[in-house]
């Protein structure tokens, strides 16, 4: 009966069993390597293909079941196709050099070309095929069925559950790796705002928070006139109030109250004690993203860093934490930073010793190690091993740093010469 087809027929039959694998291979690479995130936000938009491929995608064993019985099937009918017309041309020796010539054709046209086209676009496929597949696999169930509880069957004696996949839901680091790869694709404020988000966990209260010696309070030991200097200078709205030094703290008070309580000229110490607050400690090694919570929780904005034996280590507040995502709130340009000046002498800048490294990197874009001390002294003592003179050069990462002065046995102020031109950046 093959004799009386014509070899055009064959020819056709071939081009479109050749045309239908190459559609069978490309839409599997498609549905597999498409963006499911993607595809989910597409369908809510109210894409339909991208629903029907969102739905062929929940069981995957079944989809690809499917496409693999159909490919498989064109394929070897198309073989069959092959060997006929091979024959009729040449007899035996030609069905072996068409087998050889049609593997090459299979390979190229309906297995590298359309997975390759699939792997770059698979948005493109993916969507157009469910229209297909979802239909097919309506009328082909019962075998498609059969085949995936034999396939599945198999894998359950190797500890495999098919039907349970891995959760599709991305851990922070991958979360992290995929907000960083699309900063081209978010306005540069809006990526590193993302970014700050997902750092909270691996940041703790210690990253931030204003050190022992340099907590600004309000001492009731101290004449009144010098306590009022002190609420008056302030730029902070809650000042922690204490006893001859910050381990001795009494609370913390609101200096909105005291305009709430009248002229300030008119209170006297005794009132002052009263306004006071009950102190809030938090323990150190607090990651911020759990602190931001405790303070939206209670309420609060300013909490006193405790470490093991309840001595106070630090002060961190919530606007800390929130410039940890925003970046910093003051409106005065970066070089004017009480820490940071710019060297009239140099290319470089006049940096506060004291000053905490990652304040420093957020506000003049530097990108100074933040994995060891916390503060910039403390960085320059460990790589250094001992206290500095003056004079002394180094270099942290590939930032130059010359010391300028030091005093009971810390770094006071250095010059910092940024590599390359990053000064208009850090204004920027």
């Amino acid at each position: 009966m093959s004799d009386d087809v014509p070899l055009g027929a064959l020819l056709g039959l071939l081009a479109f069993l050749l045309v239908c694998s190459a559609f069978f291979s490309g839409t599997e690479t498609a549905l597999m390597r498409v963006n499911r995130y993607r595809l989910r936000h597409q369908a809510r938009a109210g894409d339909r293909g991208a629903r029907l491929a969102e739905a062929l995608l929940q069981r995957p064993d079944r989809i690809i079941g499917l496409i693999l019985f159909g490919n498989n099937l064109v394929n070897f009918f198309a073989a069959s196709v092959v060997a006929v017309f091979a024959q009729r041309l040449g007899g035996p020796p030609a069905v072996l050099l068409g087998s050889f010539i049609f593997t090459l054709v299979v390979l190229i046209f309906a297995e590298v070309t359309p997975k390759t086209l699939a792997a770059l676009h698979p948005e493109r496929l993916a969507r157009p095929a469910a229209f297909i597949y979802y239909p097919l696999l309506k009328l082909t169930y019962p075998l498609i069925w059969l085949i995936t509880v034999f396939s599945n069957g198999i894998l359950r004696c190797f500890g495999v559950r098919p039907d349970s996949p891995d959760s599709e839901l991305l851990s922070m680091d991958e979360l992290r790796i995929l907000v960083t790869e699309s900063a081209t694709l978010l306005p540069q404020k809006r990526h590193k705002m993302l970014l700050g988000i997902l750092e909270l966990e691996q940041i703790t209260v210690d990253d931030i928070m204003v050190p022992h010696n340099e907590i600004v309070g309000i001492d009731l030991d101290d004449p009144w006139n010098e306590i009022l200097a002190t609420i008056r200078q302030s730029s902070f709205t809650r000042l922690p109030v204490f006893r001859d030094s910050i381990d001795n703290v009494v609370g913390m008070l609101h200096l909105k109250r005291l305009v709430q309580e009248g002229a300030l000229e008119q209170l006297q110490k005794r009132q002052l004690r009263q306004l006071v607050e009950e102190p809030y400690f938090v323990p150190e090694g607090t990651p911020l993203h759990r602190q931001l919570v405790q303070f939206q929780r209670l309420r609060q904005r300013t909490a006193l860093v405790v470490d093991e034996y309840g001595d106070i280590q630090g002060l961190v507040t919530l606007e800390d934490i929130l410039e940890e995502i925003v970046g910093e709130f003051t409106s005065e340009p970066l070089p004017a930073h009480a820490d940071v000046q710019p060297d009239t002498e140099s290319d470089g800048y006049v940096v506060n010793a004291s000053a905490n490294v990652r304040a420093l990197n957020r506000m003049m874009n530097w990108h100074l190690p933040t994995d060891g001390p916390k503060t910039l002294n403390g960085l320059i003592l460990e790589q250094l091993e001992t206290i500095p003179k003056t004079g002394t050069g180094l270099k942290l990462s590939d930032y130059p740093v010359e010391i300028l002065q030091t005093s009971d046995n810390v770094v006071k102020t250095v010059r910092i010469r940024p590599p390359g031109d990053t000064r208009k950046a850090a204004v920027g």
